[in-house]
């Protein structure tokens, strides 16, 4: 091996949590690093990410003065919340290119939180780095979801070889903590400012129309639903047997509810047996109890995650 390649092997490997993955079947990773409040006066937010990440600028949209609580997976988000440690979190629930984060619904479903704000956000993905031209870039560091959102101009350059990292504006803070002028990260223009990094080339998503859907989620017991609410998500299984789902979704159309998606989820432990999550948009205030009371009968389980506002009304 040159003396070139194992300066180069070196550098990668300094990336903690870092595994080179193809654009085309990206792999999450996990990082270690350390929790750390971010400054604001208001609501204590926990978010998965660092700060400058999608989930940051998605908490700063709903609750300006947040102070935000970085986490590293997505367990501890909730943890934080469940034990008091934080008052909130903001969650991204479902991207229009990329489809659910199924993660989320699970943990939705284990933990006494209630969802009580829904937020969409434009995703814009950008080149970022320390150099000032590409020419020098040959590795690009991102969460691998951002990295298959940008397959078409990492095709375009060869020269950049992809790596999986644990979140977008993580891998911008890495490469300035390392001044790794041969690295890139693919992140947000916030994440840029908020570390001091260059927009070497912006907008390189393959699609424009990337846009991320948020939760605003609350422990049950400081939950307060939203007197406007025209939206709910449920939770609910029903009896292994024939038409059972059927019924169960013929009960939940004749209340007059709209439904606007259906996910299902395994239970763990329970081969062929699932749990499923729908949201509801409601036109009547009292909607969202009658939808749940026209379910119970046919469910063995229901839950309601969350009453709220519907993005964008």
């Amino acid at each position: 091996m040159t003396e070139e390649a194992i300066s180069q092997k070196a550098a990668v490997e300094l990336w903690y949590g870092a595994r080179k993955r193809s654009a085309q079947s990206p792999v999450a990773t996990r990082a270690t690093d350390s929790k750390a409040g971010q400054a604001g006066t208001g609501m204590k937010i926990a978010i998965q990410g660092e700060p400058g990440s999608f989930s940051h600028e998605a908490t700063l949209a709903m609750l300006s003065d947040a102070v935000i609580v970085p986490c590293t997976v997505s367990a501890d988000v909730f943890n934080a919340l469940s034990d008091g440690s934080v008052d909130g979190a903001v969650i991204p629930i479902e991207n229009s290119l990329a489809g659910s984060v199924l993660e989320h619904f699970d943990l939705l479903l284990q933990h006494e939180v209630k969802v009580v704000r829904e937020s969409q956000l434009r995703i814009r993905h950008n080149l970022i780095g320390i150099s000032s031209t590409l020419a020098d870039i040959d590795r690009v560091f991102s969460h691998p979801v951002a990295l298959a959102q940008c397959r078409r101009f990492l095709a375009e350059h060869p020269k950049m070889e992809s790596f999986a990292f644990y979140d977008t504006a993580g891998s911008v803070k890495q490469l300035v903590e390392l001044r790794d002028r041969h690295a890139a990260a693919i992140a947000s223009e916030a994440a840029a400012r908020f570390y001091g990094a260059q927009i070497l080339w912006a907008g390189i998503e393959d699609n424009p129309e990337n846009y991320t859907r948020f939760f605003l989620v609350r422990r049950t017991s400081d939950a307060r639903f939203d007197m406007d609410a025209n939206k709910t998500s449920l939770a609910f299984s029903v009896e292994n047997r024939p038409g059972s789902l059927v019924t169960a979704l013929n009960e939940l159309s004749a209340t007059g509810t709209n439904l606007t998606k259906i996910e299902s989820r395994p239970v763990q432990g329970k081969p062929w047996e699932y749990v499923f999550y729908v949201d509801c948009q409601l036109h009547t205030a009292d909607l969202g109890s009658r939808a749940i009371a026209a379910l119970k009968p046919h469910c063995a389980m229901v839950k309601e995650l969350g009453r709220y506002r519907e993005a964008g009304t």
